[in-house]
């Protein structure tokens, strides 16, 4: 081979290249070349793959790797959504608390969005993300070259090579129905968002609990925003009512879908619980104020966002530990939405 070859073949070696030769992830090898925390088997497989590749690192591109930028990203669904504003608050705390400070980036649920923040956090080097993406992303995010750790929140991946903090969102979606079966009702409706997998996970929970008590599950999905539910609802109902076939409750599976729901009863001129009983998910103040009250499903906000953050510590700690996947519970608060039917 010439050298003028020799010398082309191996500027083209990258960073991947040495990460497929060792057999792991771009991250552990930037850990090593930037002398990061990795075991010494680690260490050696990367060295070895370094020599076998003849991978040449640009040194100033590892010192700029090096210089940790005490950053934490964060990356939310809907910032208007409370659930996310309680959990942003919980995070911004602990990374205060740590010396440490936030970018906090919304995507309304947007693959295109994630991606491009993705890249901003890439861009700034952050030093770790907490993330809460979209079904899309989340089935290719396993694939992503990142050179940070990403905790998921809100949304479950498949065992790997994420650390999560989730809701037992089968079981909370499953103590709404409970509740509303011990209040007298059976013509139980479900609304839920069409883009994350904690809606899927809340319908699974909706749809066993109603074949526990031999009832009819009838659920319908949409963009998880309080306008989609208001028309989704009205639409549904008018149909129901020209059928015959109305529903006397409703479920939501989040509180943006449980605004929407409210607004279609006042249009419709609908009383609750009268004329449709309505219980959905978290306790916000606002919940309380509304009509007799919304049942809910109240989360442990402030924990989850706690949680995520000492996952991610404790994963910068130690690069190389199983992941992990802290699942939580929920409290059913009952209140006049959801009176017996009489």
């Amino acid at each position: 081979m010439s050298d003028s070859v020799k010398a082309t073949s191996i500027k083209a070696i990258g960073i991947k290249d040495v990460a497929r030769e060792a057999g792991v992830s771009v991250a552990t090898v930037s850990r090593v070349l930037s002398n990061g925390p990795v075991s010494d088997a680690l260490r050696a497989r990367v060295e070895d793959a370094v020599r076998a590749t003849g991978y040449r690192p640009n040194l100033s591109a590892r010192r700029l790797r090096s210089q940790h930028s005490q950053t934490i990203g964060l990356i939310v669904s809907d910032i208007r959504n409370p659930f996310f504003t309680a959990v942003s608050r919980a995070v911004e705390d602990a990374a205060f608390q740590a010396g440490m400070r936030v970018i906090l980036c919304n995507t309304d649920e947007n693959p295109e969005r994630e991606a491009m923040y993705l890249r901003l956090m890439q861009e700034e080097r952050v030093t770790g993300l907490i993330f809460a993406p979209t079904r899309a992303t989340l089935a290719q995010l396993d694939r992503a070259d990142l050179d940070f750790p990403v905790v998921l929140i809100d949304r479950s991946a498949p065992a790997g090579r994420f650390d999560s903090v989730v809701l037992d969102n089968p079981q909370a979606a499953a103590l709404l129905v409970d509740h509303l079966h011990g209040q007298g009702y059976r013509r139980i409706a479900g609304l839920f968002g069409n883009t994350s997998t904690t809606a899927v996970e809340r319908h699974a929970g909706y749809q066993a609990a109603l074949a526990a008590h031999g009832l009819h599950a009838e659920a319908r999905f949409v963009p998880p925003t309080a306008e989609a539910a208001e028309a989704e609802i009205a639409r549904w109902l008018a149909e129901a009512r020209r059928s015959g076939a109305m529903p006397d409750a409703v479920m939501v599976s989040n509180s943006l879908l449980l605004m929407g729901v409210v607004k279609a009863t006042r249009t419709l001129g609908l009383a609750i619980p009268g004329d449709l009983a309505v219980a959905g998910f978290d306790n916000e103040p606002w919940t309380e104020l509304v009509g007799p009250g919304l049942t809910v499903i109240e989360q442990p906000v402030h924990e989850i966002g706690r949680a995520a953050m000492t996952l991610l510590f404790e994963r910068l700690d130690d690069p190389e530990r199983a992941t992990r996947k802290v699942v939580l519970s929920g409290t059913c608060v009952a209140r006049g939405s959801t009176g017996g039917v009489g």
